[in-house]
């Protein structure tokens, strides 16, 4: 089926059509998932990509008791129009095909695939752990500009402080005014202290002194951002790797953590953005960001089946926790979940 499909030259064209048809599905094509409340942030977040994605699948899905070759097409189709991807599309219909086969008479398609679906993604539901004896717990940020690097920073900040967790933010972001204004608006109103130097400043240079502020204070957690980098650009990747090798002249564990923030709204592109920063910094972990602004969030099913790189948060809304700790089970259901 691969073979036709990427000989259809309309084929841009038809997934931008499938995924706009879903708002569209059948209302009466009611499944088992549970009803979410409209105040779940969770629903209110993918409420776009449940109406662009959710609500066609349970349509497809409907009363079916296994893949022919004809649904198989709309739902690879529907999949990879949804920024699902090729890779990660073949692995899920392949799984529900099994599924579907051996399935008991009283199982309906939709919940197979979201038992598939929360299996996929229960593996990288990992949240952010800060032990104890590694105090400062040093996190580094990393990203391309827009991404929403500096806002995250702020939101886990205020999570972490709302936990009892004294922090010291560093502003790495050496080469946007705007980047450490921003971080110090974050700090003042968390009550948080920011270490900044001047525009242009070394990068290296500000999150070694806001180390050795955060050893000084002995903060719980410092969070240092850096500067928005493309990861097409070999020369700028390379200064991950000298911040890196700067902290560890003063903490030989540092950095502790390392997340890469990756836009919801860029799909595949969001893959080789995260294959190029692995290749220059210990990445740990990722924050998938604005999926409240994409009709199509399937890249997240793509991250978890191509990286296995923990989620630690997820972007649902512009509002200070709507950062939330990355679950399975809840995205799940406001995904495929009948609105």
């Amino acid at each position: 089926m691969f073979g036709k499909l990427f000989k259809n030259k309309d084929i841009d064209s038809a997934q931008d059509k499938a995924v706009q048809e879903a708002s569209a599905a059948d209302s009466a094509n009611k499944e088992s998932l549970p009803v979410v409340a409209s105040s779940d942030p969770w629903k209110l977040g993918l409420e776009r990509t449940n109406k662009g994605l959710g609500a066609r699948l349970r349509a497809l899905l409907s009363g079916r008791k296994g893949l022919d070759e004809d649904l198989r097409d709309e739902l690879e189709m529907l999949l990879i129009g949804a920024d699902v991807g090729l890779e990660t599309t073949s692995f899920i219909l392949d799984a529900l095909d099994q599924e579907m086969a051996q399935a008991k008479a009283d199982q309906s398609a939709i919940d197979q695939l979201a038992k598939l679906l929360q299996d996929l993604l229960q593996s990288v539901a990992v949240p952010l752990d800060i032990p104890e004896a590694d105090r400062p717990f040093v996190t580094m940020i990393v990203g391309v500009n827009g991404v929403g690097k500096t806002t995250s920073i702020g939101k886990i900040a205020y999570l972490l402080k709302s936990k009892g967790k004294s922090v010291v933010l560093a502003a790495g972001d050496t080469f946007r005014a705007a980047a450490i204004d921003q971080l110090q608006v974050w700090g003042d109103r968390n009550d948080i202290p920011v270490v900044a130097q001047k525009p242009g400043s070394d990068s290296a240079s500000v999150i070694y002194d806001a180390l050795q502020s955060a050893i000084n204070k002995e903060a719980d957690v410092l969070i240092a951002d850096t500067a928005g980098r493309l990861h097409n650009k070999s020369h700028l990747m390379d200064e991950l790797g000298k911040v890196v090798r700067v902290m560890k002249k003063l903490d030989g564990n540092a950095p502790h953590e390392v997340l890469l923030v990756l836009d919801a709204s860029t799909g595949q592109n969001a893959i080789n953005q995260a294959k190029e920063f692995a290749k220059v910094a210990p990445l740990t972990g990722l924050i998938i960001t604005k999926l409240d602004g994409t009709a199509r969030g399937g890249v997240v099913l793509s991250l978890a089946h191509q990286l296995s790189l923990p989620v630690r948060f997820i972007g649902l809304g512009e509002g200070i926790e709507d950062l939330r700790p990355f679950e399975a089970e809840p995205f799940v259901t406001a995904l495929l979940q009948e609105s």
